[in-house]
């Protein structure tokens, strides 16, 4: 059985094509996550609302207690890592990792980059060793099989890679950088364009990004199938 973990970062509530001015992103991650279940019904979805229930930002006390042993932490240092840890546990279950993540000025919502914070722990997402010859870092989640998708959406047009503006674009790049450090290389994005237009542009990018949906979607299962091996038991289509 896969598990699937479902990220939003989106402030915006709701689905835009269900709710005026609903979120692109969250409608996009919907779509995975539905066609996901139609075919794999039997998998496990953990869902985990970034926009609505933002992580809590790094603090000093926090650094102070994840830099601090396990076996010497007090009781008011686990409390302060209690959150993370349950991001941390949940990341660290997940086969396949869809998020949905809006371009904000040029960046990841606020609330993606503290879950990022969160999530690349010492001692649990990557390992630190200064006397290690070398690299002193090292990423703990390497080899494990995980697939990260990021669905975004972007108020300008020309964002991908040769575009007229792709040098503002910091969100697949920071994202690929934090979870490429902790051993999530395999990255899949899909963006929509064009929001701020709002005109036939937009409606035809929202178009190409459900198809590049199903697409990814019939690719991830066909890879999931192959690597489950002639004697693995599937479930139905």
């Amino acid at each position: 059985m896969t598990t699937l973990l479902h990220l939003d970062a989106s402030a915006r509530p709701g689905l835009s094509d269900r709710q005026p001015r609903g979120s692109h992103t969250r409608r996009l991650t919907a779509r995975f996550v539905e066609g996901w279940r139609r075919q794999r019904p039997l998998d496990h979805i953990v869902a985990r609302d970034l926009g609505r229930e933002p992580p809590t930002p790094v603090t000093g006390p926090w650094i102070e207690a994840a830099f601090t042993k396990p076996d010497r932490r007090d009781a008011g240092m686990n409390r302060v890592l209690a959150e993370s840890d349950r991001l941390v546990s949940e990341l660290v279950a997940a086969d396949v990792i869809v998020a949905g993540v809006p371009m904000y000025n040029f960046n990841v919502p606020a609330p993606f980059k503290a879950y990022i914070d969160n999530v690349v722990r010492v001692g649990r997402t990557f390992g630190f060793d200064r006397g290690r010859a070398g690299e002193p870092y090292w990423p703990l989640l390497a080899n494990a099989g995980k697939t990260l998708v990021v669905l975004t959406s972007r108020g300008d047009f020309g964002y991908d890679a040769g575009g007229r503006i792709a040098h503002r674009n910091h969100v697949e790049a920071s994202i690929r950088t934090a979870f490429a450090y902790i051993g999530i290389t395999d990255l899949r994005s899909i963006a929509v364009e064009y929001d701020e237009f709002a005109d036939e542009r937009l409606r035809s990018s929202l178009a190409e990004a459900d198809r590049a949906i199903d697409d990814l979607l019939d690719r991830l299962l066909d890879e999931r199938r192959t690597c489950a091996g002639p004697h693995a038991v599937m479930t139905p289509a």
